[in-house]
């Protein structure tokens, strides 16, 4: 073992890292002492890297840098400090496909990652999302060390289907916490863990959002005084923009024959901007695909109406006011499945924290050019289908409102009561 800078046996592996990134004395509170906190982090994809990372420095502030951090992530976390077990890489493996080509090294890294928590004997365990991965360290780790408190942050989504995983999550999880304010009432009516609403983190974006100036964009795209925008999204996975950009792009082909197509912008992450601009180029569409965040920011903003695929874009757009029209395909076989699997009454986040179906879903064989046409058309112009989604629109910041302070800060009280009930 190597030395930690204090007693209780904290260190790591003789074969980790040193220490790295440890809090300077300027950073120390010297007329507040406090006993240093260790908490060991796991993180499995880059997602949970970013939640991560925003969860330590809410933390470090709130214990005056008094904190070490071990575990796994990524260049986020290491940059607030983590000493990371091994490249956040060797386990950020999507699709069910991928995950079975590599389990017996996925399988290596759980088995290490848990001896590596219970060397250093940390005050509390957080888990980040990546359930795959990141369960099955809290279920082996809870079976070797039973007294070690672990958080989840990040619910799995047991309201949509797989239900019974929230009862049995009671056995290895203290503590779930949830970014979406429905997650609470179901773990409690599903048998689960303890769960608290913390907020999702794209709240903390509010009033940066309500401030951005949208005027650089629309001068780029060349958009007059009130002149509507079409935002399109077909998503941020291969699999799923190659199967939407047909449907997404026979819509807008459709509205454009009919002389109803507004100027076009389809925001895009870097890994599928040539997957998307070369489908694009058979649509006979003059299309501005964006690239940078703040300018996909404003894009929802000055959206008239998007096309969007189902997920967490839905929720981007719904914070940013715009209205929306929302398909997805999947595999048939998948679908086939997922019919009988999925219990949730509707796949759309909005509608969810709603608690109502507002934002209409075309999925599978609805998800047609002819549908997505006319439901667009529907919300561009001023209707009873409009006004209900600006009404619905105008409710959900508030649903997702903490009552103070951000969602990161609201995790670390969390995080630090539990480590100090271990200390104890």
């Amino acid at each position: 073992m190597t030395g930690s800078g204090h007693s209780g046996g904290r260190g790591l592996p003789e074969s980790a890292p040193k220490l790295a990134g440890a809090p300077g004395p300027h950073s120390i509170d010297l007329s507040r002492p406090s006993r240093e906190v260790c908490l060991f982090l796991v993180a499995g994809e880059p997602s949970g890297d970013a939640l991560g990372a925003r969860l330590m420095r809410a933390i470090s502030a709130e214990r005056r840098g008094r904190v070490r951090y071990l575990g796994v992530g990524g260049p986020l976390m290491e940059a607030e400090g983590l000493i990371s077990q091994f490249p956040l890489s060797d386990v950020a493996v999507m699709g069910a496909v991928a995950i079975l080509k590599r389990l017996p090294h996925l399988i290596r890294r759980v088995h290490q990652t848990v001896d590596a928590a219970i060397a250093c004997e940390p005050d509390a365990v957080v888990i980040i999302d990546s359930p795959e991965f990141t369960h099955p360290i809290a279920k082996r780790l809870r079976r070797r060390r039973p007294g070690i408190p672990i958080v989840d942050y990040v619910s799995p989504t047991v309201w949509a289907w797989r239900s019974g995983r929230a009862r049995r999550m009671r056995a290895y999880i203290d503590h779930v916490m949830a970014l979406l304010p429905f997650e609470p009432a179901a773990h409690e009516r599903l048998g689960g863990p303890a769960c608290t609403y913390v907020g999702h983190p794209l709240i903390e974006r509010a009033d940066w959002l309500r401030r951005l100036d949208t005027q650089p964009l629309a001068a780029r795209l060349g958009l007059g005084a009130g002149e509507p925008l079409l935002v399109v999204l077909p998503g941020s996975r291969r699999s799923e923009v190659e199967r939407l950009l047909q449907p997404f792009g026979g819509a807008l082909q459709l509205l454009q024959r009919q002389g109803r197509l507004p100027p076009v912008a389809i925001p895009v992450v870097e890994h599928v901007r040539e997957q998307v601009e070369a489908e694009v180029r058979t649509w006979g569409i003059a299309a501005h695909i964006i690239t940078d965040e703040t300018d996909k920011w404003r894009a929802f903003k000055l959206a008239r109406v998007a096309l969007a695929a189902s997920g967490t874009v839905t929720l981007e757009l719904a914070l940013a006011g715009a209205p929306m029209v929302v398909g997805y395909r999947v595999d048939p076989l998948l679908a086939f499945f997922l019919r009988r699997m999925v219990k949730a009454p509707t796949i759309i986040l909005p509608n969810l924290v709603l608690g109502e179906n507002v934002f209409k879903e075309y999925v599978q064989e609805d998800c047609t050019p002819e549908v997505l046409a006319n439901a667009l058309e529907g919300l561009m112009e001023d209707g009873p289908a409009r006004a209900g989604q600006l009404e619905a629109l105008g409710r959900i910041s508030g649903l997702m409102a903490l009552p103070q302070g951000t969602p990161s800060q609201a995790a670390a009280k969390i995080v630090l009561a539990h480590a100090d009930r271990r200390s104890r």
